[in-house]
């Protein structure tokens, strides 16, 4: 047996944002190995279907809606899968939204609700399985972040400053963990560049373009990043050449990184992105629709982008 695999028969991971990108792309990649994986996301219906997936493929799910920005929602998580499972080997905490638009655009309460899933989920989420860890004396957590948490982008003010938390968490964390000798505990803080997921149908936005990024990454790429990050924990991952690049250049020459970064960015979102309306995507309501693990973004952009030549 592969040793991968060897080691992920039998073994319980949470998983936030289950319903869809690298959260469903996730689940179902683990179930592929045999672990038994405990869905959570808003979305009910959509997380049974899931599990059903799940279970063909040969893992064992178990569904617990879940609303991160709710720390007793959390609590209600863990406890959950502890009582069908007898403890949790690796947290994964995935569950993400967006708002696009020049900063002053975005209403208050959207930036609220930004904060409360990619933050204040992080914090609640960490913060559970951080005490049952210690209680098991093992266990390791990954935080989904982004390259945005290194490198600030315009027009994405608070998830850049969400991201930017969010790494700031996993080094503060790791610095306890070392200090207090909790060697079988690990922290994780994986980041992706932009990938091809429902994320860009969800975002709220108020740019008054499509949203689009250049050079996506396909979402399988992140997927195996964070199952092998699980598995093979270092502090931080940059998932990727393109993720890997932007790191190492903001550290190195920051205020040209940015620059690149925001000049890009403006023109390709508030510039060239085909009209769209105000909306504030999922940050309040979950939608049905954008419950794959590959969002068609990059296909849409090139239909939009064929069509502009013409």
């Amino acid at each position: 047996m592969h040793p991968e695999r060897q080691w992920l028969v039998g073994r319980t991971y949470v998983v936030t944002g289950a319903s869809s990108g690298f959260g469903r792309g996730v689940a179902l990649k683990l179930a592929s190995h045999g672990s038994n994986v405990v869905l959570a996301a808003r979305r009910t219906e959509v997380l049974k279907e899931v599990a059903a997936e799940v279970r063909a493929a040969g893992g064992t799910p178990l569904v617990v809606t879940t609303d991160v920005s709710q720390s007793r929602d959390m609590d209600r998580l863990a406890r959950a899968a502890v009582d069908r499972f007898g403890r949790i080997d690796v947290w994964i905490n995935n569950a993400g939204v967006g708002a696009i638009g020049r900063f002053e655009d975005v209403p208050l309460r959207d930036y609220d609700r930004v904060i409360d899933v990619n933050l204040k989920g992080v914090v609640y989420g960490s913060h559970t399985a951080m005490r049952l860890f210690r209680q098991q004396g093992f266990g390791t957590i990954v935080n989904i972040s982004s390259v945005e948490g290194e490198v600030p982008l315009a027009y994405q003010a608070i998830y850049s400053a969400s991201k930017h938390a969010v790494n700031g968490l996993g080094a503060a964390l790791n610095q306890e963990i070392r200090l207090n000798r909790l060697d079988n505990i690990k922290v994780v803080t994986v980041m992706p560049w932009a990938a091809d997921t429902p994320f860009f149908e969800h975002t709220a936005n108020y740019s008054g373009g499509t949203p689009r990024m250049i050079l996506m990454d396909d979402p399988q790429k992140v997927v195996d990043s964070i199952v092998w990050s699980s598995i093979h924990p270092t502090k931080e991952v940059a998932v990727g050449w393109k993720a890997q690049t932007a790191v190492t250049a903001h550290r190195l020459l920051p205020d040209l990184t940015e620059h690149v970064a925001g000049d890009i960015y403006h023109r390709v979102q508030i510039e060239t992105a085909p009209p769209a309306p105000p909306t504030s995507g999922t940050l309040h309501q979950p939608m049905r629709s954008g419950t794959t693990v590959e969002g068609g973004v990059r296909e849409r952009m090139r239909q939009e982008d064929q069509g502009r030549s013409r």
